[in-house]
């Protein structure tokens, strides 16, 4: 509430100067007290005009003056709303500070003369400074903390210590956080537990549990700071999240050495590391020493070891966990039974799965839909499609309503078996419950009916999905892809897509399945006419997929121009080939002694591609280590390829060619070519065909270089000329 204006001061008399403090201070007859209130709020209210430029640099600083919203010291600048809210949480001195700091930007003379504008700083406010959101950088933090601490009779408080650590550690600074317990030394403070505390949380927060270690063992060791047991909680729990078990298992080996009484957490994050790991005999052990020392494992605990181990696939030591469950005297709970049972189903133990099913239902405890989805998934794996049906007859009986999954699992089985009438007749309850079929309801019954050559009823699904306004041609390709891969169908796929066809069913992506699958079984004639109806098509043009099967296509073929011609269209259309694309070109070039345009499609793959592959990345290996002029170091990185099982391309042999003959001569090339060949790396017949490329490469560099030379002299129109004469 504002407080009366006071009477105006008779004419004459000497004007009163009134100060303002900040926060609560200890009342005198000359300072009253102040509980509130900002210099932001003051200067808001009293509107005062800006020094001008020349008057700036005589007038001394006063810190009433000073506005702690402005960025600098010439113009104040409107701050964002969340800046203003979390400068109104620091004092005005704090802020004076920081945007001295951030003003400067890097410590200097200019810093350090602002700063002594203050008559002092406290210790705490030096933790303020450093603690505040967001802090300064640490190339200011760290000199400001060290600049405070010169001032006379100063010495910093633990919140300075504390604050100037984590902000080291947001930074990215791990190493120099670590540092703590050493500046404290320094500056005679005592280290004591806190501090280790503070480090092990920075380290585990920020994922970096063996920092965290380490600082847990030097403090025992160099400071004789026994660590407390809720530290190691932690520390334990973040090398069982990293999956460190073995330093885990060190670690609380050496808590007990120490004296530190574990917790039942502590056990508990133990026995999980131990099932994480399948370590069944260490995990039966840990539970019998925290049986023995602590408490009895509860069923919680016993599910969580259930549940690590269902997931990681150690079905027979979950299984030991679950007798021992039993042998403790702990009753299973819904959730222990519900994971127990997905477990075994996919394990494919089906028979034991069935009888905890029975076990939990005689208990009375509440089985839920996934424990029916999982006796159903398990009898469909096991081929017992029947007993499927006959889990979700009993579901449906107990009130629950089947999802999508179970029903595209049951259907998939029955198709499986060769009962799609069934399956159908499960397709319509799906449409009845009005659930929308995905491409897994859709795909089994699809590929019964073309495998049988029931294309009536084949296309009247298809006409269905139409009906219902589903996208079909997205869910003939999902078909096509799970039909053209069957062994022995892909010609039957063939047969197929001609139907399609002539009902107007077809798309891009069905040409690309077609392609892939007859170029796998060496059908190249038949893939080759469908690109070539693909070029000739207006709707259905060749993308990305259909040049990068058609590459090595040609490749094979021997017809390297019309693979050139591919990737020339893909570089047109800003299209990346695939790297098994790339590998075949590059291939193709190398046999037919383009040397030139491999080794700059190697360049072009490393540089559009995130992991290329091995023999490229070796090429621009050998090319650098033939610019140092010399066969050995070449020879050397060869017998590193053959070290790593990296296998001899022909692009490694024109990288040699290429790279003496552009930074060396071929003398060089034929010395490392001699040596493969003594060290039957190469053959006399391959060492016969890279001497022919060799020669050949040889006398295209000359020519290139005979040209550029009537270029650059302007002798080619007379080159051209005589040449006529003759």
């Amino acid at each position: 509430m504002a407080s009366p204006s006071p009477p105006a001061p008779a004419a004459g008399s000497r004007r009163r100067r009134h100060t303002i403090y900040h926060g609560h201070r200890r009342a005198s007859p000359h300072r009253p007290t102040v509980r509130c209130g900002l210099f932001a709020d003051l200067s808001a209210t009293t509107p005062r005009p800006l020094p001008s430029p020349s008057s700036s640099t005589t007038t001394p600083f006063r810190l009433p003056d000073w506005d702690p919203h402005s960025s600098s010291s010439s113009a104040p600048s409107p701050p964002s709303p969340s800046a203003s809210a979390t400068a109104r949480r620091l004092s005005p001195l704090a802020r004076f500070l920081l945007d001295a700091l951030r003003r400067h930007q890097r410590w200097g003379p200019p810093v350090v003369a602002d700063l002594s504008k203050l008559r002092r700083v406290p210790p705490t406010l030096v933790a303020e400074v450093l603690s505040a959101r967001p802090p300064p950088p640490p190339p200011l933090a760290l000199p400001f903390f060290l600049w405070a601490g010169r001032q006379k009779g100063f010495r910093h408080c633990f919140p300075a210590f504390h604050a100037l650590a984590s902000l080291l550690s947001a930074a990215g600074l791990p190493a120099a956080a670590d540092q703590l317990p050493d500046l404290m030394r320094a500056h005679g403070k005592p280290v004591s537990h806190p501090q280790l505390t503070l480090l092990v949380r920075l380290h585990t927060a920020a994922r970096r549990p063996l920092r965290a270690l380490n600082a847990l063992r030097r403090f025992r060791h160099e400071f004789d700071v026994q660590p407390q047991v809720h530290a190691c909680n932690r520390v334990l729990g973040a090398l069982a999240a990293a999956g460190h078990v073995e330093d885990a298992l060190k670690l609380f080996d050496e808590m007990s050495e120490g004296g530190v009484q574990p917790m039942p957490v502590t056990f508990a994050i133990m026995v999980r590391v131990l099932a994480q790991a399948g370590m069944t005999e260490r995990l039966l052990e840990m539970i019998g020493r925290m049986r023995k020392e602590v408490c009895r494992p509860d069923v919680f605990v016993y599910t969580t070891l259930v549940k690590t181990m269902v997931r990681r696939g150690y079905m027979d030591g979950c299984i030991r966990v679950w007798e021992e469950m039993e042998t403790d005297g702990v009753e299973p709970d819904s959730m222990a039974y519900s994971t127990m049972v997905g477990g075994l189903c996919k394990a494919g133990m089906v028979e034991e799965a069935a009888e905890l099913f029975k076990e939990m239902r005689s208990k009375g405890l509440l089985v839920d839909r996934m424990v029916y989805a999982s006796l159903i998934d398990g009898y469909v794996a096991a081929g017992r499609v029947g007993d499927g049906c006959r889990v979700l007859k009993e579901m449906v009986d107990a009130g629950y309503r089947a999802d999508l999954g179970i029903y595209n699992t049951l259907i998939g089985g029955l198709c499986g078996i060769g009962w799609e009438h069934k399956a159908h007749k499960m397709f319509q309850i799906v449409l009845q419950e009005e659930l929308t079929p995905s491409s897994e309801t859709i795909s089994p019954l699809l590929v019964c009916y073309a495998d049988k050559g029931e294309m009536v009823m084949f296309f009247g699904l298809v006409d269905k999905l139409v009906e219902l306004g589903l996208p079909a041609i997205e869910f003939l390709v999902d078909f096509l892809k799970l039909f053209a891969c069957m062994d022995g169908r892909e010609l039957k796929a063939v047969e197929v897509f001609e139907d399609l066809r002539r009902k107007q069913y077809c798309s891009v992506g069905i040409y690309n399945i077609l392609i892939e699958n007859l170029l796998k079984i060496k059908e190249s004639k038949k893939a080759l006419l469908l690109f070539e109806e693909m070029q000739g098509s207006v709707d259905y043009k060749p993308d990305s997929c259909t040049y990068c099967h058609m590459i090595p296509c040609f490749v094979d073929g021997g017809n390297v121009e019309e693979a050139c011609s591919c990737y020339n269209s893909m570089m047109k259309a800003n299209w990346i080939p695939t790297i098994s694309a790339y590998c075949a070109l590059v291939k193709g070039l190398c046999k037919i002694g383009e040397v030139n345009a491999a080794i700059s499609l190697v360049k072009d793959c490393l540089g559009n591609v995130e992991n290329g592959p091995t023999e490229f990345k070796y090429t621009l290996t050998i090319l650098e280590a033939c610019r140092s002029k010399s066969p050995e170091k070449v020879i050397k990185v060869v017998d590193e390829m053959i070290d790593i099982g990296c296998s001899m391309e022909e692009i490694i042999h024109s990288a040699i060619i290429y790279g003496f003959c552009k930074y060396a001569s071929s003398t060089e090339a034929r010395k490392v070519f001699a040596i493969m060949r003594d060290r039957k790396i190469l053959s006399e017949a391959k060492f016969i065909v890279y001497e022919d490329m060799l020669n050949e490469h040889l006398k295209k560099v000359t020519a290139d270089l005979v040209i550029s030379g009537l270029k650059f002299f302007d002798l080619e129109s007379k080159l051209k000329w005589r040449s006529r004469i003759d």
